[in-house]
């Protein structure tokens, strides 16, 4: 398969296209600053949805479900990463040679085959 024609099917082939999305993720948001934010222990759940965990604070006490993840510096230096780490795979993908590279190797191979297609 040329370039053109996997540029070809990139268009048309829902393979390629899940395999470009899960690609775009790998690349973009995972092992991010997002790997950052997740790290460190996750309470347990008695009854699996967490409505049972409450954070103790010193301004008084936060149902985890009502809790924010990460503050105001967090999501923004998780959003700086990601559009430079999105930004950065454009431009290998418009790049003539890089960008036909890397179609011809998502048709060869998904290179995140244990996650889950995208529908």
């Amino acid at each position: 398969m040329n370039k053109d024609d996997v540029a070809k099917a990139l268009i048309t082939d829902p393979v390629m296209q899940q395999r470009l999305a899960k690609h775009l993720v790998l690349k973009c948001f995972r092992n991010s600053v997002l790997e950052d934010l997740h790290a460190g222990m996750v309470p347990a759940s008695k009854t699996g949805d967490y409505s049972d965990v409450i954070v103790h604070t010193p301004f008084g006490q936060i149902p985890w479900n009502e809790l924010s993840r990460c503050n105001d510096a967090e999501m923004k230096a998780l959003m700086v990463d990601v559009v430079n780490r999105t930004y950065q795979l454009v431009q290998e993908l418009f790049d003539e040679e890089r960008g036909g590279n890397l179609l011809l190797q998502l048709a060869a191979k998904d290179t995140a085959p244990s996650w889950e297609n995208p529908n």
